[in-house]
């Protein structure tokens, strides 16, 4: 085990305990009658800017993994109290989540969104695996809306609508989140494996045949209804961030099936993200890339430096050798990234934007960032411990 990614990982997961849960569960979370803020800002305040549906359930997962990880603090009323805000305010008569609700809990915007379900159900088994008196509730509920998804949102050939009537463009996004509760349903005691690992393995083979390119073995974001690249310039677009993602998703389905083509396709989405989405100058992952690997928007935000972690990580366990070398050294490279996010005057916080000559937006930290940095340094742990034992083991 690098004893410089060891330490990294050592100084991230002290920041993670001691101090952004800590202040995300004091400021960020408003209990059963408020839920969790949109953000806070820099000064440690909490704003009153309306809230996005996907932040509840990505609360709700961080706190409850946090206490299934054994983290000290209180994990139970966000995880209980969060959920239960989630349900009262955005819950529609259909089963579906809405989009948009104001600070006071009020829904703003009621439209259905696949990326709002997919968070749904990973707050539900997330849940399950806390408490565990709820899990046949909680594998009930993630069952009934993945039959409500099939019934309403089904693609005629695979994976899902973006609405119905049927709406362009089709997003592989949506599916990269949906891809990851379902491997987490399979997983977990008392939830239907059979329907979840039938779910799991739709989505990676519409993934490796469709939504990554033959020509170069790009992962696109826009999709025309034959699933085929969308029209125009838009269907160029490919993001360092989820060729990281995918990648991760992947390597996990991967080693689970003992399926080689998705690693061979998740080390190339990783090769991509790494030789052409990483800036030079800065050493972060940049937003956009087009289908020539040319880049698009040299923004740089916070969220792809985890998935470079998490992608480097996990495909070191897959590797050995110099691979192995090259992907902890990423990995460690990843880390460093991500510290410039998180330096802030209050400590558990983070930027979220940097621009291309290095300087950082000045605005509020975003809480849907936190289920990125939190999965990260836990995948992080993870992997290096996994390493550390195949190493006593050779030993």
């Amino acid at each position: 085990m690098p004893e410089k990614l060891a330490q990294a990982a050592k100084e991230l997961s002290r920041w993670l305990h001691d101090d952004a849960l800590h202040l995300w569960r004091r400021a960020g979370f408003h209990g059963s009658a408020g839920g969790f803020c949109e953000t806070i800002g820099l000064d440690g305040v909490p704003t009153a800017v309306p809230r996005r549906s996907r932040v509840q359930p990505r609360q709700v997962y961080c706190f409850a993994e946090a206490g299934a990880r054994g983290w000290q603090g209180d994990w139970q009323a966000p995880v209980g109290e969060g959920l239960a805000f989630f349900d009262r305010v955005y819950r529609l008569e259909t089963g579906f989540y809405g989009a948009l609700a104001d600070a006071q809990g009020s829904l703003l915007d009621a439209s259905f969104d696949l990326y709002n379900q997919a968070f749904a159900i990973l707050s539900f088994v997330y849940t399950a695996k806390v408490f565990p008196e709820r899990r046949a509730e909680m594998a009930q509920r993630a069952s009934a809306m993945l039959s409500a998804l099939k019934a309403g949102y089904a693609h005629p050939v695979a994976g899902f609508e973006e609405a119905n009537p049927s709406r362009l463009p089709l997003c592989s996004n949506p599916h990269m989140h949906l891809f990851e509760a379902s491997l987490a349903c399979e997983a977990e005691d008392g939830f239907d494996t059979a329907a979840w690992t039938a779910l799991s393995d739709e989505i990676a083979q519409l993934c490796m045949r469709c939504f990554i390119g033959g020509e170069n073995g790009g992962l696109r974001e826009f999709f025309n209804h034959d699933w085929s690249p969308f029209d125009g310039a838009r269907g160029r677009i490919m993001e360092p961030g989820h060729q990281f993602e995918w990648a991760w998703l992947l390597a996990r389905w991967s080693e689970r099936r003992g399926n080689a083509e998705a690693l061979a396709k998740a080390r190339r989405l990783f090769r991509i993200g790494e030789e052409h989405g990483i800036c030079a100058t800065r050493g972060v992952a940049v937003m956009t890339l087009l289908d020539d690997f040319s880049v698009a928007d040299p923004l740089a935000r916070l969220w792809p430096q985890t998935e470079w972690i998490k992608s480097a990580a996990r495909l070191a366990v897959l590797s050995d050798g110099a691979e192995r070398a090259h992907y902890l050294e990423s990995a460690l490279a990843a880390c460093a990234a991500l510290s410039l996010f998180l330096d802030t005057p209050v400590a558990g916080l983070w930027r979220d934007k940097m621009t291309a000559d290095g300087s950082f937006v000045d605005e509020a930290a975003p809480a849907s960032s936190f289920y990125h940095i939190l999965c990260a340094i836990y995948e992080l742990e993870d992997c290096l411990a996994a390493l550390d034992g195949a190493s006593s083991v050779a030993a």
